[in-house]
């Protein structure tokens, strides 16, 4: 006959088979006589993968919340990081043009920045002759502009008037409305404040082109070096998520600067057409402004609007807003599409999200770089496979 297990008064389990050791302190070793033990061990087991999923839970958190610190303070280094990133994408075409006439990469490389720099100082000379010439005309519609904020004044008194008619006690007695007086912060304070970042930027600005020149003239190195730091069997997948970040940025990149040319070309047409001061000017910045998502159409009216004051009547004002919007929505719904949702395929509600993220980690910069980071967050998650999920929440 078949050996039968049997319960022993030590807590111990006999088969045909040697007996298990049971833990004093473990809860089959005081489960009670003839209760099952193979149900308590269940049961421990079970209590003790829950707490180690809590404890993954918590490092997780833990490492998401260092992350998030990592990336708010150190926000001045990432975003000139990224900047000359996009910027090396750019300059690379030139790069390889030239190393196609047998010019050596990193005189090639140098080439390229000092075309950058060159056009970075003639565009920073052309707009500021053309704010200087637009500041030295706003005084001629100094009259209508006083007129108009006079307007906006006389309706805001009436309705003050009439609300505290409404609200003022039956007996006519006025209370009295503490004032508190502030002494008016004088221009050394003032300068004082903003000195320390305008010294920010400008190191940033200053450590742009020699990053860009070194990812340019190291980019195999770099790329071979960072797929190498992966194991073995993930080294091609590595090698094919840098490959297809690498062609969604130059994607990106061309999209963003074809559709603000055709954007520009339209809004230069229109503000032309009604005349406003510098149109050339604000066109080309109202076009290229109206790429940012949502955002965009609002910072994008502010040029044409502000260029057109003592020009601008209700009907050429009606088609500015017209001529803004219409473009703005053909952009992100027709255009935009097109052109950079085949590489990116980024869901609306992924790219607010985004956009409201990064512009709450890295202000203004954070509307400009979000769209890339999330591509390349997209791509990097649809080739891990613990991150797919993610991946095609991020999707469409």
């Amino acid at each position: 006959m078949p050996a039968e297990s049997k319960t022993s008064n030590q807590g111990e389990t006999t088969t045909g088979s040697p007996p298990v050791p049971i833990p004093e302190n473990s809860k089959a070793a005081q489960a009670p006589a003839g209760a099952p033990i193979e149900a308590v061990l269940t049961e421990e087991e079970e209590v003790l993968q829950a707490t180690i999923k809590a404890g993954s839970v918590a490092q997780i958190v833990i490492a998401v919340i260092a992350v998030l610190g990592i990336i708010y303070l150190a926000k001045a280094v990432l975003i000139t990081v990224c900047v000359a990133l996009l910027l090396a994408f750019v300059l690379e075409p030139l790069v390889r043009g030239l190393g196609r006439l047998r010019v050596p990469r990193w005189l090639g490389s140098l080439v390229a920045v000092a075309f950058l720099l060159g056009a970075a100082l003639a565009c920073s000379y052309f707009f500021y002759a053309r704010a200087v010439d637009f500041a030295k005309e706003i005084p001629k519609f100094s009259s209508e502009m006083r007129g108009e904020i006079a307007k906006v004044r006389r309706n805001t008194q009436k309705i003050e008037q009439s609300t505290r008619s409404v609200l003022e006690p039956a007996d006519g007695q006025k209370k009295a409305i503490p004032v508190e007086v502030q002494e008016a912060p004088g221009l050394s304070h003032v300068v004082a404040q903003g000195s320390g970042t305008a010294i920010e930027v400008l190191l940033s600005v200053t450590f742009i082109p020699f990053i860009v020149y070194f990812m340019l003239t190291w980019k195999e190195h770099a790329r071979a070096a960072t797929v190498k730091l992966f194991p073995k069997e993930h080294r091609l997948v590595a090698f094919r998520t840098l490959g297809r970040i690498s062609d969604m940025i130059r994607t990106f990149l061309f999209s963003n600067v074809m559709v603000g040319l055709i954007a520009s070309a339209i809004s230069i047409v229109v503000f032309g057409y009604l005349h406003i001061e510098y149109f050339y000017f604000i066109g080309l910045i109202s076009g290229f402004v109206s790429l940012i998502p949502y955002l965009g159409v609002f910072l994008a009216l502010l040029p044409p609007l502000a260029g057109g004051i003592g020009v601008l009547h209700k009907p050429g004002v009606i088609i500015v807003v017209v001529t803004v919007v219409t473009l703005h929505l053909l952009i992100m719904n027709i255009l935009y599409p097109k052109l950079v949702g085949r590489k990116m395929r980024l869901n609306p509600l992924a790219v607010t999200l985004g956009l409201l993220f990064w512009s709450w980690i890295w202000g203004a910069m954070g509307l400009v770089l979000a769209v890339p980071i999330l591509g390349a967050s997209k791509i990097i998650c649809d080739h891990v496979d613990s991150l797919r999920g993610l991946g095609n929440w991020l999707g469409e």
